[in-house]
């Protein structure tokens, strides 16, 4: 099981910052060779990246987001990757089939292993309309981020608290994801000093059918980490499913009902990955 609660971008042009990913308690950390670093400072940022990952220490939890394939950076930031242990590598604004595809073949290419994973950024309207072919485009792919920054400003919509005008690229690139069977991970909130508001959306992104949040800050890490884990009331209410469950099928009983709630054999599978969630993070985190 993979569990990605917090996903913190981190600026590959900060030592500090990639050092300090260290120590913090986020799902996944995406070093960032792209929008957070200025063009004068790309190839430092990468050397940053890759000196940090040969360092080590972060558990398995690193994802290196490149330049997007419309630069003429990306092809040296992926071939600067080779040969190192990470997570995985995101590619932003994946417009199209051939895109995924062009970038899993760079990836082959360099002989990279077979189960690195990519990872990628919704975040342009050519995304949104053709998401579940883009996101079925490689075995590799496994996690879709969504980037409602950038997708906002294409669409022009306006400031939102509620998100309205962003519904329906939400939706649909959910249920493009579950169509293909990957993770999906919330665009970020950008008021730091809004904390009534992130616990809000990372609270609607839940609802929305995500499974973690993308965030820009270590102070949102705990805030989604809290939501998007397993609350007692769900954790106790599926140990009673699965017991009832099992219980019916020693005696032979068809029926199935907990709390007056008809239980069937979707309803156990449910409960048993919400038990199975919340114990792959009290492993993780004890």
């Amino acid at each position: 099981m993979q569990v990605l609660r917090s996903v913190l971008y981190m600026p590959g042009s900060n030592e500090r910052a990639l050092e300090k990913a260290r120590t913090l308690p986020a799902d996944a950390v995406i070093f960032d060779l792209e929008d957070a670093v200025s063009p004068s400072v790309k190839d430092q940022a990468r050397q940053n990246v890759v000196n940090a990952i040969r360092q080590g220490g972060y558990s398995n939890r690193v994802v290196v987001r490149i330049n997007g394939l419309d630069t003429p950076w990306w092809k040296d930031d992926i071939t600067a990757l080779a040969n190192l242990a990470f997570s995985g590598v995101l590619l932003p604004k994946a417009n199209s089939v051939e895109d995924v595809q062009t970038f899993a073949s760079m990836i082959d290419e360099l002989g990279f292993p077979a189960e690195l994973p990519i990872w990628l950024m919704a975040e342009t309207a050519q995304c949104i309309a053709n998401a579940e072919a883009i996101f079925g485009a490689h075995s590799r792919v496994k996690v879709v981020v969504m980037g409602t920054s950038d997708l906002g400003k294409e669409l022009r919509l306006p400031p939102d608290v509620d998100r309205l005008g962003l519904q329906y690229a939400l939706g649909r690139c959910v249920n493009a994801a579950r169509l293909n069977g990957l993770d999906i991970i919330d665009g970020v909130f950008g008021l730091l000093n809004d904390d009534e508001g992130f616990a809000a959306e990372c609270e609607q992104g839940l609802r929305l059918g995500f499974d973690g949040k993308s965030l820009i800050h270590p102070k949102q890490i705990d805030e989604a980490n809290a939501c998007f884990a397993p609350s007692p009331q769900q954790l106790s209410d599926s140990a009673d499913i699965v017991e009832a469950w099992r219980q019916a099928e020693q005696e032979g009983s068809g029926i199935v009902v907990v709390k007056g709630r008809m239980i069937e054999a979707l309803h156990v599978q449910q409960a048993l990955r919400v038990l199975a969630k919340a114990d792959f993070i009290q492993r993780r985190e004890h």
